[in-house]
């Protein structure tokens, strides 16, 4: 898993809880999450790009 091992994840793990706080963890999670998303979204349509975009009325 790229090189971490369990006493990194729990550095990082810490790190974050310190800067972000406990009670913003789920809301920074959640962004995360949709972040990702977006991303695979993006990366799958990538292929139904509009050749001949529509004429402006």
């Amino acid at each position: 898993m790229f090189g971490f091992g369990v006493p990194e994840l729990l550095i990082i793990a810490f790190m974050v809880i310190l800067i972000f706080g406990v009670g913003k963890l789920p809301e920074v999670g959640g962004s995360f999450g949709k972040a990702i998303n977006n991303f695979r979204k993006a990366a799958a349509d990538k292929d139904q790009i509009e050749i001949n975009p529509k004429a402006e009325s």
